[in-house]
């Protein structure tokens, strides 16, 4: 809450439901794709054996995330917790507990305790979340108590219980709780730590400007809002990541600052991200990928690509490859004859390409591909159309119709003349 103060949303560190997702969809999920396809795998041949083609030819894509073992050893400390702190989580780091506790200092169903109460101290000692005074047995914070019933169950006098009726003592007001010194504490701590984001490197706070040093690489899937908007609304649940068809959502570390931590990017190396595709957006929860119409998706423009001459095959080794041209769904790739150079080379023409990552996720070099895309002209918006926007940057995206490629011989004075790229003269 001391965060959210300055505008900077930590809720994804501590939410339940987002490490619950996160660890569902970023590590249980891949580990079950693998172990299925290897058991595909065993089974095969019997397929074969028996001609059952959907065994056969039955195909499962083993699914890989980034930060895999971060979050499995997350929740294996969570769990160890447990033996020094009975519900470690509950009382100690969930934030949906503290919100809870916030709206539960006059419940409906409260504790109870009758004259038959011998003070023996019992429930005081067995009560999980320490929710009753240790002096006097009687009395109990109700906004730390979770009515899970254990004082009344293991009392041996029967006295405790829980209904409607206002009989029963509470703390008084005036006494001394730690529990308030520790939400001083730990909001002072969450201000602060806001306060270090927003003045970090790559912190994005503020006024564009020339000062500003942004993550040169971080690409945002299609229809993302605005960065600053996007971290404030991104649980970091995951759900996108576990939807994406191609796989290439990866969750990045510190690549953009602690505040960005575990959100969504578009790795192309990994895979593509296809231009007709928008799962991502259908399973967001808070609208931090916006849903977008089928027509105007291809408009949300996610970046652009730029080709590294120094390792490019045809710029750098004169070797004829026309990869990027060919599986470019958006034609904006061409091939000139420059100067000196044995074999055509690309070109991006930055106004049709909508960074959808086909040529750096097919590119052949290995390692660092050739060509990378890079946020550059990027549209990310709250509101409108992209289509609108992208007409107004004098952006031209229209992709390319089915079956057809590009013909590197168009008639330009500075176009290649000679056999098409990839086909070396005898």
């Amino acid at each position: 809450m001391g965060s959210a103060l300055f505008g900077v949303s930590y809720v994804f560190f501590a939410s339940p439901l987002s490490l619950i997702t996160r660890f569902y969809g970023l590590v249980l999920f891949p580990v079950i794709s693998f172990l299925s396809k290897e058991v595909l795998d065993l089974v095969r041949p019997l397929g074969d054996m028996l001609d059952i083609n959907s065994i056969s030819f039955a195909q499962i894509r083993t699914i890989r995330f980034a930060t895999q073992f971060f979050i499995l050893f997350f929740f294996i400390a969570i769990f160890c917790m447990v033996k020094f702190s009975t519900r470690f989580w509950c009382r100690y780091l969930c934030p949906s507990g503290a919100l809870l506790a916030l709206a539960s200092k006059s419940p409906l169903i409260r504790r109870q305790v009758s004259d038959k109460c011998t003070q023996c101290g019992k429930c005081t000692r067995e009560c999980p979340m320490s929710a009753i005074e240790i002096e006097n047995p009687e009395n109990a914070f109700h906004s730390e108590c979770i009515v899970c019933r254990t004082c009344e169950e293991i009392c041996p006098e029967k006295a405790v219980s829980f209904g409607l009726s206002k009989y029963n003592k509470d703390i008084p007001s005036n006494i001394f709780s730690p529990k308030r010194r520790q939400l001083i504490s730990t909001g002072l701590i969450g201000a602060g730590t806001a306060v270090m984001s927003l003045t970090g490197l790559n912190s994005l706070y503020g006024k564009p400007g020339e000062d500003q040093v942004g993550a040169k690489d971080l690409v945002r899937p299609p229809g993302a809002v605005p960065e600053m908007n996007f971290l404030s609304r991104c649980v970091r649940c995951g759900e996108c990541m576990t939807a994406c068809p191609s796989n290439t959502l990866q969750p990045i570390w510190l690549t953009a600052g602690f505040p960005a931590m575990f959100s969504p990017a578009i790795t192309p190396r990994r895979g593509f991200c296809d231009p007709q595709c928008h799962e991502c957006a259908n399973v967001c929860p808070t609208d931090a990928i916006r849903p977008i119409g089928k027509s105007d998706r291809i408009w949300a423009k996610t970046g652009t690509a730029q080709i590294i001459r120094g390792k490019c095959l045809a710029w750098e080794f004169e070797k004829s490859c026309m990869v990027c041209d060919e599986v470019c769904p958006y034609d904006a790739i061409k091939f000139l004859n420059e100067k000196g150079s044995k074999v055509p080379v690309p070109h991006v023409m930055e106004n049709k390409c909508a960074g959808c990552g086909y040529c750096e996720h097919f590119c052949p070099v290995r390692n660092q591909a050739a060509i990378v895309v890079t946020p550059m002209d990027a549209l990310r918006m709250t509101q409108g159309k992209y289509e609108t926007q992208a007409r107004l940057q004098g952006f031209k995206l229209q992709l390319r119709p089915s079956g057809q490629r590009t013909d590197p011989m168009e008639s330009s004075p500075e176009m290649y003349q000679g056999p098409a790229p990839g086909f070396d003269r005898e």
